[in-house]
């Protein structure tokens, strides 16, 4: 039987529902082993490292032609910064998807929802497939996917963090109120948190700093695809109801009588 069970963000069908990103590698050479290990679709590459001077230095160079590459606005302060980013990136032939992170928080790097918003409005009526990394909350994805947004961006705990799903209410309650697929992004940090998200109702993950500093990056890269994988699978299929009290799985009755 055929797998119809694919994800489809702004008109292109995807093969996995794990995205990765390019960035914390040891070597830019490691990136398209974890690619393949991954199973990936998707790849996400800050604006600010793409030099096409560079040569084999590029960023760029080590992107597997097979994938969908989707540039991020990482470094933009406001909307305005954000759009200039995207703009570049489409210019520098890196096509319209793009990721909008807008980011003013040294501390903690909490995304500005109400700037994302602005930036993913300007986009979206530029023709760009516009992804924004928001903090969970169900007013802002409404007004985002009013705003054109094709996905939305949810983090799971702050980046770079790998504590798991520390916003897991709020995401709940966004996968059940909207109709645009919700990849969770940020702070997943095991391939258990990654099940997890989408046992949850997740249409994928983005995962970046759990493989890149685990001692074997391209080993943890093919557990999290599993995960992926087994996590869609189990929501799928309808998990059993949670209960109170036990439930025998055979029945008490009918023996050592």
């Amino acid at each position: 039987m055929p797998d119809t069970d694919t994800l489809s963000i702004g008109g292109t069908r995807l093969a996995s529902r794990l995205f990765v990103g390019s960035g914390k590698y040891a070597r830019n050479s490691l990136i398209p082993e974890v690619v393949a290990a991954a199973g990936a679709a998707v790849i996400t590459v800050a604006v600010r490292r793409v030099d096409l001077e560079a040569g084999a230095e590029n960023i760029l160079a080590h992107i597997p032609p097979n994938i969908v590459l989707m540039p991020n606005t990482s470094g933009a302060r406001n909307a305005q910064e954000a759009v200039r980013l995207a703009r570049l990136a489409r210019a520098a032939g890196c096509g319209n998807w793009i990721k909008i992170e807008v980011i003013d928080d040294n501390r903690y790097l909490m995304p500005d929802n109400a700037e994302t918003l602005k930036a993913t409005e300007l986009l979206a009526a530029e023709g760009f497939v516009v992804l924004p990394y928001i903090s969970p909350d169900l007013y802002a994805a409404r007004r985002l996917k009013a705003a054109g947004a094709a996905a939305l961006m949810p983090l799971g705990a702050p980046i770079g963090t790998n504590r798991g799903l520390q916003t897991k209410e709020l995401l709940r309650i966004m996968m059940e109120e909207t109709d645009l697929p919700v990849i969770v992004d940020a702070g997943i940090g095991r391939p258990s948190q990654a099940a997890a998200a989408m046992e949850l109702g997740a249409a994928a993950v983005l995962v970046n700093t759990a493989i890149a500093t685990a001692d074997d990056p391209v080993r943890m890269a093919a557990a999290f695809g599993l995960a992926v994988q087994a996590g869609r699978q189990a929501w799928l299929a309808g998990p059993g109801r949670c209960r109170e009290t036990a439930a025998a799985s055979s029945p008490l009755t009918g023996f050592l009588r």
